[in-house]
């Protein structure tokens, strides 16, 4: 029982964030497809929304740190755990930024 529970232990980390990537890749390919990424009219907007992503990977990278220092959780799964839900809010960000305000039609 314990070899199963180790197991787990490893691989839950991979599906949740192998799940999540895959449904952040395939959302962006189908918005691609439909012409509706997010466009910008100023350059610096453009940048701030390009970088939400892997902005809100590093941030769930650190809540992941610092979610290890209070709680016993491995470093190694915390911090993986922690990019993989930013890459979803990050997502998400980037969403509700690219529908805001001035842009492109």
């Amino acid at each position: 029982m314990g070899v199963v529970l180790e197991v787990v232990r490893i691989v839950l980390p991979v599906v949740i964030n192998g799940g999540i990537a895959v449904f952040v890749i395939k959302r962006l390919e189908h918005q691609y497809k439909q012409g509706n990424l997010g466009k910008k009219k100023s350059k610096s907007a453009q940048n701030l929304l390009n970088s939400l992503i892997p902005l809100g990977m590093l941030i769930g990278c650190t809540i992941g740190v610092i979610v290890n220092m209070f709680l016993p959780i491995s470093l190694l799964p915390a911090v993986s755990i922690g990019a993989g839900i930013g890459l979803l809010f990050g997502y998400f960000a980037y969403e509700i930024y690219s529908r805001e305000g001035e842009s492109y039609s």
